[in-house]
């Protein structure tokens, strides 16, 4: 069964939300002298569909809708959220939000002005309006492909996540900006077991695109690289232990320079000086190889955003160039802190949070090196190919990182898999121990989420091959997370 999706805030939605309401809203929101207000629409719509051993074990679907308005003064902010879109509570909500400040003069938002955002996610067919029966018949594809790759897999489990987010945000300072945001995950998972030795590999992807994702990478193609994955690991010896070379592969490896540098080269930390990075701008944190942006224009990449969740419309933020930091990522509190303009990076899980510096597309930007040198460069090593879990400090950059598939490199060539291979280290010290770049940059196939103060995001990394002189290796192996 299939229900159509029906945009509410769009041309031909019956929401009770208009530029007239919003001006209104807004007055009330400055009604006791705040600075400046804003207010975010939100409406969600959401699906998932999980298949575990042959069967459909679970499907779900759900909306939600809502508003969240935003006063500040000075500093400080005050904040507040409503489910039902009455007169009503959505005054109430903007009384509530005004509260932060108690004297002052009652200033006047600015006539709202709409514009016409860029296009970075154009959807052929939304998901969400395809029918559950043909995206059971995926993870179907999915799990026969599995079990007919190799009949050492034992267990397959498959999903499906969903979904359709339509924002619109009107603020004192003019902005009125609607934009609709797709975005679908597959994912599968298999387990091979063999003469009592069990692995588990998997696959997945997605971004703000539809159906036709699986044009270009069908579920049998996830699944053949899931056993891939699963049956290389299971000869897999133990890590060696101490500091050595590393080398990570291209795309997916870009997760460790989201966790180990970019968290600190969000401003809300250095507004704070919690980050390592803190009063370090022109000064030289890395080698100077590594060029790191923040780009969500990359197109239908998991990351990428048309507008931000204060209406800002979002470019390639320069953070660090050849070696020397630039900047940092702003939202509107840290822009106004930092007498810059806001990078666009000001983003919420929804409408029930307010706005805060986050990533969209974190990448490393590729070098001058061939990433079969860069390998046979290394005389003992690890080749990282694919990371699990991940603990980071903020404050110092430390961090531990497990990975799922690994391979030791011996006299520049890959040779035996690797397992419990964990990498520990400091992010600034290592990105200063980059010593080769590839040329062939990778972005990943859409399966990251990043965690901050309690608000979940979706994310996008990317990196070419790169070469850390030394990193420590050793350890258990953690939990993915």
């Amino acid at each position: 069964m299939s229900t159509r999706y029906s945009a509410p805030f769009g041309p031909q939605g019956s929401s009770p939300i208009d530029a007239q309401t919003a001006h209104k809203l807004l007055s009330l929101a400055l009604s006791r002298g705040g600075d400046y207000a804003d207010l975010f629409y939100e409406y969600n719509a959401s699906g998932s569909y999980a298949y575990d051993e042959g069967i459909l074990k679970a499907a779900g679907r759900a909306v939600t809708m809502g508003l969240g308005v935003r006063v500040m003064k000075g500093d400080a902010t005050g904040y507040a959220y409503v489910e039902e879109l009455t007169s009503e509570s959505m005054q109430k909500a903007a009384l509530t939000a005004a509260q932060i400040a108690a004297s002052g003069g009652t200033p006047t938002p600015v006539g709202l002005q709409s514009r016409t955002l860029p296009k970075r996610y154009s959807v052929e067919l939304l998901s969400l309006d395809v029918r559950g029966e043909d995206k059971r018949a995926l993870l179907e594809r999915a799990d026969k492909a599995a079990r007919a790759a190799d009949p050492r897999v034992t267990r397959v489990d498959a999903s499906i996540a969903e979904e359709i987010r339509e924002i619109l945000i009107a603020s004192s300072d003019g902005k009125f900006v609607h934009d609709v945001q797709p975005l679908i995950r597959f994912g599968i998972r298999v387990i091979v077991e063999e003469e009592g030795k069990r692995q588990s590999g998997s696959s997945g992807g997605g971004g703000r695109f539809g159906m036709e994702y699986f044009d270009a990478k069908s579920p049998e193609w996830h699944a053949a690289e899931a056993v891939r994955g699963a049956v290389s690991m299971l000869d897999a010896r133990e890590a060696p232990a101490g500091e050595m070379e590393v080398v990570l592969a291209p795309g997916d490896s870009g997760i460790l320079l989201h966790e180990a540098v970019g968290h600190g080269l969000e401003a809300d930390f250095n507004r704070k000086k919690t980050s390592n990075y803190t009063d370090s701008i022109g000064k030289n944190v890395a080698s100077e190889l590594c060029t790191v942006v923040d780009d969500a224009r990359i197109q239908s990449s998991r990351g990428t955003i048309n507008v931000d969740d204060e209406g800002n419309e979002p470019e390639c933020a320069t953070l660090i160039e050849n070696g020397t930091l630039r900047g940092y990522m702003h939202d509107r509190h840290s822009a106004d802190f930092f007498k810059v303009t806001p990078s666009g990076n000001g983003r919420r899980e929804s409408f029930r949070s307010h706005p805060m510096p986050r990533m969209t597309n974190t990448l490393l930007l590729p070098g001058p090196h061939d990433p079969e040198e860069i390998v046979r460069s290394v005389k003992r090593g690890v080749f990282a190919r694919k990371f699990g879990g991940g603990q980071v400090d903020i404050s110092n950059g430390d961090f531990v990182f497990s990975l799922t598939e690994s391979y030791l490199i011996e006299d520049g060539k890959i040779t035996a898999p690797l397992k419990g291979v964990n990498l520990i280290g400091n992010g600034p010290d290592v990105m200063r121990k980059v010593v080769m770049l590839g040329t062939d940059m990778e972005t990943s196939d859409g399966i990251w989420t990043c965690g901050k103060d309690g608000q979940s995001v979706p994310v996008g990394v990317g990196c070419p091959t790169i070469k850390i002189s030394a990193v420590t290796v050793g350890g258990t192996q953690m939990g993915q997370g």
